[in-house]
């Protein structure tokens, strides 16, 4: 009982620290009045480098990576982080330049500049909403109350802590902005990373550093066409699936846009792309395949298991909190930049043009927050969380990305084209997803991604009567074009 006792102060106790030192952050920091947009979701143009690497870093960090990787338990998944770092490579160097020319709040703010149609931006923030709604959040919320009860063996229905996590996680984002959440993200992360690195050598102490009795197809980075990763899908859609996450997915760039300069952006992202490099992939690995040879192959549960086997009382309780900690900085990440979509892209749009910004966000941040408890339950029968939210992602990250690559690469381009051809994919991949695969679900999103950039430029031409133009190299960032500056 004394040890539940000492898990628990030092749970509540690091909690608290990570909340007040967020809390003097943020109230010392500089704020700008004449643009509550840019002040609530994009922290004022205020976020040192330091903060964007932060962020970035632990928004995707969060149970779904820590539990549901590791719950595959085989090497293969590294994989997807060491193919982030291209991604956020890309950010850096092509899409970052692109969003601060146009002084853009929304990724998709950037779509209304070049097709010149509000409309266009409404139905990609609609998508962006929904994948939001129906996958990331009630997924965030299974994961971390998952690896809780599993850690601290709760004889509790799961439900209770996925309420308790989506009202802190609201809290955070109502009352703080993107600020408080860039900073939380920051301090909490330090400590995740920290004590994830101290789970991965105390985990192979365990096994004496000796993974012999491992199966090798557990080990091994080159995966058959039988694994989740077959090797040859790195070749293909692989490369897309991080550019549209890491590039246009508002809920990681919201984090880029609001430093004060498109360099001190470009810093941190490269800082977030190094720690994904030299980090990442070992904390979501290893401590998978150390618990398959202690305990054989027991799926998500095994990061949990693990953790509260080897680290003593107080360790497991630091560690718990930085664990409650990156569920809700993703939970709060994915909440601020929902309101961000909904509030700039369609209300201000097509209902008020000049909200109270933060009452706003607090109604459609509730709202948003009920609907993705609703869904839990759904999550629970998953075999796997990783791998589900990978495919349940599919049905509009290719489609989503498509018209990003028409928008940026060609001149002349109806926005309805681009929007039928979006709808399309959409479908298309429901099918596949649903009906028939008949490859593995990461060629046939590349299959998806080029039938929907063809068949926008298709219509554009043969329906609307448009012929498509390479996007004009000497154009200006401020009326809309992909300059060679911005690609510099």
């Amino acid at each position: 009982m004394q040890l539940d006792i000492v898990q628990i102060g030092v749970f509540f106790g690091v909690s608290a620290i990570i909340g007040l030192l967020t809390y003097l952050k943020c109230r010392t920091a500089t704020r700008s009045e004449n643009d509550s947009n840019k002040e609530y979701f994009l922290a004022g143009g205020g976020l040192s480098w330091v903060f964007v690497a932060g962020s970035i870093t632990l928004t995707n960090l969060s149970t779904d990576q820590l539990v549901g990787m590791n719950g595959n338990q085989m090497a293969l998944l590294a994989w997807w982080e060491l193919a982030a770092v291209v991604g956020l490579i890309i950010l850096a160097k092509i899409f970052l330049p692109v969003y601060y020319n146009n002084n853009c709040t929304t990724t998709t703010e950037l779509l209304e500049k070049r097709y010149g149609d509000k409309n266009i931006r409404a139905v990609i923030s609609v998508l962006f909403l929904l994948a939001n709604l129906l996958i990331f959040l009630p997924s965030v919320l299974y994961s971390g109350s998952l690896f809780m009860k599993t850690m601290f063996q709760l004889d509790i229905n799961l439900m209770y802590l996925a309420v308790a996590f989506a009202m802190a996680g609201a809290c955070y984002a109502v009352f703080g902005g993107l600020r408080a959440v860039a900073v939380s993200d920051t301090y909490s992360g330090i400590i995740l990373l920290s004590v994830s690195v101290l789970v991965v050598y105390l985990s192979l102490s365990a096994i004496d550093f000796d993974l012999s009795d491992v199966p090798a197809e557990r080990l091994t980075l080159i995966g058959g066409n039988d694994s989740p990763l077959p090797w040859h899908t790195l070749l293909t859609g692989m490369i897309f699936i991080q550019t549209f996450y890491w590039s246009t997915n508002q809920t990681i760039t919201q984090r880029a846009m609001a430093a004060p300069t498109l360099g001190e952006a470009q810093k941190g992202v490269f800082a977030a792309a190094g720690i994904r490099l030299l980090i990442v992939p070992c904390i979501i690995v290893i401590p998978g395949i150390v618990a398959f040879k202690l305990y054989g192959d027991i799926g998500d549960e095994a990061y949990g298991q693990l953790v509260g086997d080897l680290l003593p009382g107080w360790l497991s309780g630091l560690f718990a909190a930085a664990i409650a900690a990156a569920v809700l900085t993703t939970y709060n990440s994915l909440l601020n930049s929902s309101a961000a979509l909904y509030t700039c892209d369609i209300h201000e749009n097509y209902i008020n043009e000049n909200p109270n910004v933060k009452t706003l966000s607090g109604v459609v941040t509730l709202l948003f927050v009920a609907v993705s408890l609703a869904l839990v339950p759904v999550y629970q029968g998953a075999d796997s969380i990783i791998n589900l939210v990978q495919e349940l992602w599919g049905l509009v990250s290719m489609p989503i990305l498509s018209v990003f690559i028409v928008g940026l690469l060609f001149d002349n381009v109806k926005a309805n084209a681009a929007i039928i051809a979006v709808i399309f994919g959409t479908l298309l991949y429901a099918f596949f997803t649903f009906v028939w695969m008949p490859i593995h679900y990461i060629h046939m999103m590349l299959i998806t991604l080029i039938i929907c950039v063809g068949l926008a430029l298709f219509i554009n031409r043969f329906v609307f009567g448009q012929r498509a133009q390479w996007a004009a190299a000497n154009k200006t960032a401020s009326n809309g074009a992909f300059s060679q500056e911005s690609v510099g």
